[in-house]
């Protein structure tokens, strides 16, 4: 998809390397440009999500901060699951719409999409907030005003993960992920700070306050972005809604998006209801520190899947099988470097959230294999979904949470953070094998970043 340059030498190296990260102007090169920008911003939000838990950890002690992380935990999953698949299935119907010059349906998806996410996460929060009542005697009563905002905060986190999926449709990166990592990050942080400075008690629900604050105040500065944005770029015309043609392709990537993350927090949830709270704050350490090794998949998905849809699209196999290839590569390899890395520093930064944080340093060790075997295969998922292939990707991903959990109800009493991370990554290669060959026999790609 590159040509190589021809130098050889020191300066031959440094023009090999500036090619391979910024040169040209070919699909190749513009992934790469697209996705460091994608892993930039999640890194950057990785320090800002890792300094504002160490300062939360410090300010409100391991029992608040596990409870916050138990709900925040509860409001990341259900969040990203009550948009219908929306935010995943704009990279498929928004470059479809656009190559076949269906611009109706293109204006109604844009602006409907949202609406409809926004009504049905609002009905959902408060049904979620009356099963809260209903189980308060039998929930931990430091836990229920903060599900309660956790519940407030749902609406928001929808609509900021649909907006995020029709920017990243238009190669809007910045716009699609800023609000969601930055903003709200930064925000978090200076609530909490400015609530600590002024003497407030820190605890959950003041923690809960300043996030829920902190989703609302991005998704709409989002919001009025985007509709400028979108005003220049769409010609204004008739609207079309095809809510049952958008469903048809979003509920199976809901199932496949639905399964991916109660697989990734599967964990921490059963930790929680066996282990106590300081256990595990300490393992949502761990994790936060081995997280820069999913941005580079995440940056590569983000950056690749409606590039897998317009492809196919338009018919062009040898076109879509190099770009495959061209993501697995970019995907693997710095996620082992990363991963290298971190295992390496990883003593010092638990030090950071506390010195009580160390304990879990010899978890990162087994946490960390099932990344690296998932990045082996790099953003397949996407591929298998954008290619129409959404039922047996969310069977695959089904049939690894089964094995999850089991993993974890069998593991977590008896081994606690070791246990869950054993069977996150044990489920995690089990995955990655389907995948392969699913891919394998379906579409008929390799897609492991070694061999043939």
């Amino acid at each position: 998809m590159d040509a190589e340059p021809a130098t050889t030498g020191p300066a031959g190296l440094i023009a090999r390397l500036r090619a391979k990260l910024t040169g040209g102007s070919n699909e190749a090169s513009l992934t790469r440009r697209l996705a460091g920008t994608i892993f930039i911003i999640r890194v950057i939000s990785a320090g800002l999500a890792y300094f504002s838990q160490v300062l939360l950890a410090r300010w409100m002690g391991t029992s608040d901060y596990g409870i916050y992380v138990y709900v925040w935990t509860w409001v990341l999953l259900l969040g990203s699951m009550m948009d219908f698949g929306i935010s995943a299935s704009a990279q498929k119907i928004i470059p479809e719409y656009r190559t076949s010059g269906e611009h109706a349906l293109l204006r109604g998806f844009l602006s409907g999409s949202r609406w409809l996410t926004f009504a049905v996460s609002t009905l959902v929060s408060l049904a979620l907030a009356g099963i809260v009542k209903l189980l308060s005697p039998w929930i931990d009563p430091a836990e229920v005003l903060p599900l309660y905002i956790g519940c407030m905060t749902l609406p928001a986190f929808v609509v900021a993960n649909t907006q995020d999926g029709i920017a990243r449709s238009h190669d809007w990166m910045q716009l699609g992920l800023m609000p969601q990592f930055i903003i709200r990050q930064a925000l978090i942080i200076g609530i909490t700070a400015a609530a600590f400075l002024l003497g407030y008690h820190l605890g959950a629900v003041a923690a809960m306050v300043a996030s829920a604050g902190a989703v609302w105040i991005a998704m709409t500065g989002q919001m009025v972005v985007l509709n400028r944005k979108l005003a220049d770029h769409i010609e204004p015309g008739p609207k079309t809604y095809d809510i049952g043609g958008w469903l048809a392709v979003s509920l199976p990537i809901l199932l496949v998006e639905s399964f991916y993350l109660l697989l990734s927090y599967t964990d921490v949830l059963v930790l929680q209801q066996f282990r106590p709270s300081d256990e595990v704050g300490v393992y949502f350490a761990v994790v936060k520190t081995l997280a820069l090794v999913s941005f580079i998949h995440y940056a590569m998905s983000a950056t690749t899947a409606h590039r897998f849809a317009e492809y196919n699209a338009l018919g062009d196999k040898a076109r879509l099988s190099a770009y495959v290839a061209h993501a697995i590569n970019w995907t693997f390899w710095p996620s082992l470097a990363a991963t290298i890395v971190l295992l390496a520093l990883g003593k010092p930064l638990l030090w950071l959230f506390g010195t009580q944080f160390t304990v879990g340093y010899d978890i990162m060790f087994v946490a960390a294999i099932g990344l690296v075997v998932r990045a082996a295969i790099g953003p397949v998922e996407r591929l298998l979904n954008m290619l129409g292939q959404q039922k047996i990707c969310a069977l695959a991903y089904a049939l690894a949470f089964v094995m999850n959990l089991v993993l974890c109800i069998a593991l977590v009493p008896r081994f606690g953070g070791h246990g869950a991370a054993a069977a996150t990554s044990i489920s995690l290669t089990f995955e990655t094998v389907l995948l392969f060959w699913i891919v394998r026999q379906r579409l008929g790609l390799h897609v492991l970043a070694f061999g043939k």
